[in-house]
């Protein structure tokens, strides 16, 4: 049998009665159950659209990184890419 406990955490905010009424009103417009699921999803929302662009940010600033190690620490071509440009050079010298 398969017993999965799920740990939960208590959160707790103070605000200002007529935001805590914006909100309230914004949950029931929206069509949510009560103001906790509405600050839960809202907020998940949100915190997974900032981590996705952080992370977007991150990746891309390592991929920058990468091409331009590439790019300026480059390494001496190996022995198949020599051959393949000595190749090359016979070809196009045989076609002028």
């Amino acid at each position: 049998m398969d017993t999965t406990i799920n740990e939960q955490a208590r959160f707790n905010a103070r605000l200002p009665k007529e935001q805590k009424q914006f909100f309230e009103k914004a949950a029931l417009l929206g069509g949510y159950r009560n103001l906790t699921d509405f600050v839960i999803l809202a907020v998940q929302e949100k915190a997974q659209k900032i981590i996705q662009e952080k992370e977007q940010i991150i990746a891309s600033n390592r991929d920058s990184q990468i091409f331009f190690d590439a790019i300026t620490k480059s390494k001496k071509p190996n022995e198949a890419l020599t051959n393949a440009l000595n190749d090359y050079d016979v070809f196009i010298s045989k076609t002028k």
